[in-house]
């Protein structure tokens, strides 16, 4: 048995949260992702375990040894100092709630077979500067074992949480122009002035920015209404079924990693997608992949093709404006398929192709965050002739380009229709 990498699909149940009201799917799917054309960026390491299966075989090591993680330099001062960093661990699932979780919840789940951390922590849909953005407050202490390694590395980030910073993750902070250094404005139930300490990914699919527990209840954040478990060598399904007999009606439980075995069938290899991803096709039907018909695949190019032009803008998914998840959901919907909203799902949505063997309507994908290289964090369409089109970056516009294989690459996907509208819905 082996996780793979950090996901989170939809949560099942529709669970209200701050800010738009909307329930807890919409809390992850807030905003864009990377372009491929950004130089300089990381590629991911193959991580192979004997028996495990993945679909893409990713590039080879990270060239991202010197690399800076975007720290800001703010005024020193509160009375917080916050613990060093004593080791990482894998967020393999997240219970969140409408409000706070009952007292026991924590110790309840923390007793488990096979959970070895908890950790409870606040979650809402907020808005950072008029757009929302799915923020957690936390324990900068304790809950940076849980990020991304070179975010939870960094003692300067999370000391600037500590004393009442907000840090987004390098996507939201680069491709919405957040300035490093300077102030945003927070709102969930209060409005708040913060100023952005670092740009550094946590690690978890969805999750733009981190505050301190203090901010987050500032801001009319529900107290303690999630819990982060770290249980690597647990089986997940059946932790999943434990966690749900000790948490209250209304709360949800997804798992954030997928577990890949030696057992798996060609069936589950081809649902999953991109390895990197970390996702399996449990509770999806069917045995093969299916693909878009040729009328399917005209309608969802002739409508990407018709956005040229049209302005890059993170968060947005058309009709004028678009980041580059935001145009393959929107260009698929006009041809009646239903994609999931962010690049890392949409890498979930069918069977891996290789680059000889791409045709027009294929989805192509890219490793570009620097503070997480493992991430899935751009995708464009390819559209046959060795060209491709995308949704590059702030500052740019959608555009046809000579479709990229390099280093940054991460793999290709030939959407099934049927995994397409299954992983929107939540099922993972």
């Amino acid at each position: 048995m082996r996780h793979k990498a950090r996901s989170l699909p939809a949560l099942a149940a529709a669970v209200g949260l701050l800010g738009a009201g909307l329930g807890v799917p919409a809390l992850w799917r807030a905003g864009g992702s990377h372009p491929a054309s950004t130089a300089g960026r990381p590629s991911a390491a193959q991580d192979e375990a004997a028996g495990a299966r993945p679909v893409v075989p990713l590039p080879g090591t990270s060239r991202l040894t010197s690399f800076s993680l975007p720290v800001a330099e703010l005024p020193r001062g509160g009375a917080v100092t916050v613990a060093p960093l004593h080791g990482l661990l894998q967020a393999d699932m997240i219970v969140v709630a409408p409000s706070s979780l009952p007292s026991g919840t924590l110790s309840a789940i923390q007793r488990l077979p096979g959970v070895t951390a908890a950790q409870s922590v606040e979650a809402a849909r907020i808005e950072v500067n008029g757009k929302y953005a799915a923020v957690l407050g936390v324990d900068p202490s304790t809950f940076r074992s849980y990020a991304a390694q070179k975010t939870a590395a960094s003692n300067q980030l999370w000391q600037s949480v500590a004393n009442g910073a907000m840090a987004v993750s390098y996507t939201m902070g680069k491709l919405d122009g957040l300035p490093l250094g300077g102030v945003v404005h927070v709102t969930g139930a209060k409005r708040e002035n913060l100023p952005v300490g670092g740009f550094g990914t946590v690690g978890i699919q969805g999750i733009d920015a981190v505050v301190s527990g203090s901010v987050a209840r500032a801001l009319g954040m529900p107290s303690g209404n999630a819990i982060v478990i770290s249980a690597p060598r647990a089986n997940l399904a059946s932790l999943a079924e434990g966690v749900k007999r000790v948490i209250p009606h209304g709360a949800a439980v997804e798992p954030l990693m997928t577990q890949v075995t030696a057992g798996a069938t060609s069936a589950e290899a081809t649902a999953a997608g991109i390895a990197a991803t970390g996702t399996t096709s449990a509770g999806v039907s069917g045995s093969s992949a299916a693909t878009p018909s040729q009328a399917e695949i005209s309608a969802m190019l002739s409508a990407a093709l018709g956005r040229r032009g049209l302005p890059y803008v993170w968060g947005a998914a058309g009709p004028t404006s678009f980041d580059c998840s935001g145009l393959v959901q929107w260009a698929f919907a006009q041809a009646g398929v239903r994609m999931p909203r962010v690049a890392a799902d949409q890498a979930r949505t069918g069977p891996a192709v290789p680059v000889s063997q791409l045709q027009p309507g294929d989805l192509l994908f890219y490793h570009t965050d620097p503070t997480d290289s493992g991430y899935i964090s751009h995708v464009a369409i390819y559209i046959g002739n060795g060209e491709m089109i995308q949704a590059p970056e702030t500052g740019e516009n959608v555009e046809v380009v000579p479709a990229d294989t390099g280093s940054e690459f991460a793999g290709a996907v030939r959407v099934d229709p049927v995994l397409a509208a299954a992983v929107a819905d939540g099922i993972s």
